[in-house]
């Protein structure tokens, strides 16, 4: 469960309103744009700020463009995700179309990100004079001197944070280069690439129209945020797929069940990118480039389809790594109970653990740490939200470390195997000192609105914020208190439909996230939402449809669930409680726990959270013990969080409070 909350409404107008209405003017002033200036920077950012504004990008185009002079062999060394494949394409395809005698190197995932001394000497062996990296090579010092003491020349191009030394090179070409002086921080490797294009070219136009689809899927593929530069290079690269300029491409989308000309930056997101980055993730990066090179619809439709399965196995991949993590908790429920969900496993295709991470992370509402295990190596991934920094928490415990990196809600490493226990309470600890009342994973709405707000004039005017992605979410609005009128089953109960009316207004909903039969909410019921809203088209008619991510009683109170969460968690770590909250948490005699029971019994195979959330009069912290206390003594079957509980038929009774948990419990609180 996620908390709540709305962008608060702006205390002054400013002078945006009287340009853009109440409703999406509010809208962008909420999202921080509050000038005509600051939003037409926004919508009208109509070309590429000077590529020569990059620091070193001048060095770059002198050196390569004398390479093409003087037919020197040129390696672009890609890396094997999204962004560093779509790179490797448009930078070695320009240069072949060039005349120049150039190839490209992706590593496997096995060598690990970046460049490395085993493929350069190949490289190097091979006759290349110059290497150019895309979408790495800024912390790559050893390898910089290595291609130097072999005689060739190096431009680096990459988009990272750079360490305080760079590389010796010929050019280092990144925007977060401490005396880089352009406009525009936030470009991926394919967009440092595209302006690289620009600079060698000389045509901005050209470029665009050649490169800007590539540019797209990789600026979409590393979730880089859809504001300024990168929104121009998604909106141009957009238009480009819809007149099929890359027969790969093409292809590639069509495999995913799609048409170019319906493409979105969404659909780019969950369905294209995915497939560019499991060839990486399966098998190796390379398919993927001559999938996007491919120059015959045979060619390409065939790699289309090898690419497809590999999605296929990748997901095969993380739903056995789901399935054993499964088990694990099965076995040990104590572990979702930790600050920080930690598991570990043999055989896991550490390509997919991020995946897992954050499937586990969304589930649960905790940053996770998923490892996989390997002829003695580890490699994990981890996951987190706001509040909880990742990098952080590797940096204290790097001495243990082989290898390590990230950003504040994302990152990855590596350690001997048999240090990963180790590891774990180094996890453990370092959240209990520094994060002693964890930070509760977030939802925000844009904005609170009534369903009379939501217009079809209103949502049609959505449509001007696209493309949506990182950085320009599509907008998410909070209605509250919308009376249920009516709910049905969509394929088979996976889906539910149902409409909901506020204020005289009645407007139809769907929801992907809720499955029929959990579907709690009955007609007449009140709800509060968070939903999406869209222009719906069917049979020459438009309505306003709500795409609802998450639904709840309008009376649920949000604060007192979290805060028992809280305190359930902490008693069943052995850290206790405050012992004047005992009353309220803790059952104090038969009638509290046979309430529960007749719960549990009307309402078979229900969560734990959706008892808390539908039966509001029960406390969440004295739910949990009171179902750990029935499980304890068989009187029901209870799997890990608590997301079932279901009752098994006993012919004896017990006296839950002389014995186990809640006896236990009852002499912890009177000896404190």
């Amino acid at each position: 469960m996620k908390k709540w909350t709305a962008a608060p409404a702006p205390s002054g107008g400013g002078d945006i309103l009287g340009g853009f209405g109440d409703f999406l003017g509010g809208l962008l002033l909420r999202r921080g744009i509050y000038t005509m200036d600051s939003a037409r920077d926004f919508f009208a950012c109509e070309s590429l700020s000077d590529p020569f504004s990059l620091r070193d990008m001048d060095k770059a185009a002198e050196i390569i463009s004398a390479a093409l002079e003087e037919d020197k062999k040129i390696t672009v060394f890609g890396d094997y995700d999204c962004d560093g494949v779509t790179a490797t394409v448009m930078l070695y395809s320009y240069l072949e179309a060039m005349g120049a005698d150039v190839d490209f190197y992706i590593p496997d995932r096995s060598e690990g990100y970046g460049m490395n001394i085993p493929a350069l000497t190949k490289i190097l062996n091979g006759g290349t004079q110059l290497v150019i990296t895309v979408d790495n090579g800024v912390s790559a010092a050893a390898e910089a001197e290595f291609i130097r003491e072999h005689g060739a020349e190096l431009v680096i191009t990459d988009h990272h944070q750079p360490p305080e030394a760079l590389p010796v090179c010929g050019a280092c070409v990144d925007p977060h280069r401490a005396d880089d002086m352009s406009e525009f921080k936030d470009l991926c490797g394919a967009g440092v690439v595209l302006k690289l294009l620009c600079a060698l070219e000389g045509d901005e136009n050209f470029v665009m129209e050649q490169y800007s689809d590539l540019a797209a899927v990789g600026t979409i593929g590393d979730v880089m945020p859809l504001r300024g530069e990168n929104r121009y290079i998604v909106r141009r690269g957009l238009e480009n797929i819809r007149q099929c300029q890359n027969l790969g491409l093409e292809r590639l989308i069509r495999s995913a069940g799609m048409t170019p000309e319906s493409i979105t930056a969404a659909s780019l997101a969950y369905s294209v990118c995915p497939r560019i980055n499991a060839a990486g993730r399966m098998s190796g990066a390379y398919k993927a480039a001559m999938l996007l090179l491919a120059d015959s619809t045979e060619n390409a439709s065939r790699l289309a389809e090898e690419l497809a399965l590999m999605n296929d196995e990748r997901k095969k991949a993380e739903q056995k790594i789901m399935e054993d993590i499964s088990a694990q908790l099965a076995a040990d429920p104590a572990i979702l109970r930790q600050r920080v969900i930690v598991a570990a496993g043999e055989g896991w295709n550490h390509g997919v653990i991020g995946i897992a991470g954050a499937r586990l992370m969304e589930k649960y509402g905790k940053p996770t740490v998923v490892i996989a295990i390997e002829n003695g190596e580890a490699r994990g991934s981890v996951r987190s939200f706001d509040g909880f920094s990742v990098h952080r928490m590797l940096t204290e415990c790097s001495d243990i470390l082989t290898k390590f990196g990230g950003h504040p809600k994302a990152g990855g490493f590596s350690l001997p195997a048999d240090r990963v226990g180790e590891l774990t309470e180094r996890i453990y600890r370092y959240a209990r000192e520094f994060y002693p009342k964890m930070p509760v994973q977030e939802i925000c709405a844009d904005m609170e609105v009534t369903c009379r707000e939501l217009t079809e004039e209103n949502v049609a005017l959505l449509e001007r914020l696209e493309p949506f992605g990182e950085g320009n979410r599509q907008p998410l609005f909070l209605l509250k208190g919308c009376m249920v009128r009516s709910k049905r089953a969509l394929k088979n109960g996976l889906y539910t439909s149902f409409e909901v009316e506020s204020g005289g207004v009645v407007l139809k909903a769907l929801t992907f996230k809720i499955p029929f039969d959990k579907f709690y909410p009955q007609a007449g019921q009140s709800v509060d939402m968070i939903a999406t809203a869209e222009i719906n088209e069917y049979n020459g008619k438009r309505s306003v449809n709500l795409k609802a991510l998450e639904v709840r009683p309008s009376d649920f109170a949000e604060d007192r669930f979290f805060a028992a969460q809280r305190v359930y968690e902490e008693i069943s770590r052995g850290e206790g409680c405050d012992k004047r909250l005992a009353p309220r948490v803790i059952p104090q005699d038969r009638a509290a726990l046979m309430g529960i029971y007749d719960i549990i019994r009307k309402n078979g195979g229900m969560s734990a959270e959706d008892i808390a959330v539908y039966h509001g009069g029960v406390n969440y912290c004295m739910l949990r013990i009171t179902l750990d206390a029935f499980a304890q003594a068989g009187m029901i079957e209870l799997a890990p969080n608590a997301e079932r509980a279901v009752i098994i038929p006993v012919k004896t009774k017990s006296d839950l409070f002389a014995t186990g948990l809640l006896a236990d419990l009852k002499r912890q609180f009177a000896a404190e």
